[in-house]
């Protein structure tokens, strides 16, 4: 079997590529992201994925390389990682009591294959959120290391009416869509402890 390479640091995408396969090693990528940009955050979340992929395959070019990333669309507006209370706060306002987008860019770098590169993209409904619940939140270590400023799996889950989507995909791996591409390009088997 190929090597298979997440290039991210994000301990949930770790997590969630081990419901795929257990066989995979970690190598984050260097890339700026902030010289990265694109007319649509679908579009940027696609060209972050392949930059960070593409970043780790020159590395290793014997390998299967996947690079996601992720991030909160609120009409058009990227919200990444809160630089702060401020920030955290600001968010939380814009998302409170409507719905948003979270987009995953995924890019998967096969030798010998043209990189596979897509998007899935899931709808978050949030309810309408009070002063005290946002400061409560944000005064926790939560929102600080996730797009859009709260994690679904954590404690924001009291705050989210409903979602239209993968779930995991919020959580920044649409497993089933990346386990249906792994399996096409043999990177990962069908076994009987699976």
């Amino acid at each position: 079997m190929m090597e298979l390479i997440l290039a991210s640091g994000s301990p949930r995408r770790k997590e969630l590529l081990a419901l795929i396969t257990p066989e995979f090693t970690v190598h984050t990528s260097d890339v700026d992201e902030s010289v990265i940009s694109a007319p649509a955050p679908e579009l940027l979340v696609q060209k972050l994925a392949q930059a960070k992929c593409r970043a780790v395959a020159a590395q290793h070019p014997a390998a299967c390389v996947l690079g996601c990333d992720t991030v909160v669309d609120v009409d058009g507006e990227v919200l990444g990682k809160p630089h702060g209370a401020a920030d955290a706060r600001r968010m939380m306002r814009l998302i409170s009591g409507r719905a948003h987008s979270v987009h995953t860019g995924v890019s998967l770098a096969v030798p010998g294959r043209p990189d596979e590169v897509f998007v899935c993209t899931s709808s978050v409904h949030f309810a309408p959120l009070s002063g005290e619940e946002i400061e409560a939140y944000i005064s926790t270590p939560e929102p600080y290391d996730k797009a859009g400023g709260y994690a679904v799996q954590g404690g924001a889950a009291k705050f989210v009416q409903g979602i239209e989507g993968c779930y995991h995909n919020i959580m920044g791996l649409p497993v089933s869509r990346v386990y249906a591409a792994l399996k096409a390009a043999g990177i990962v088997k069908i076994t009987q402890n699976q």
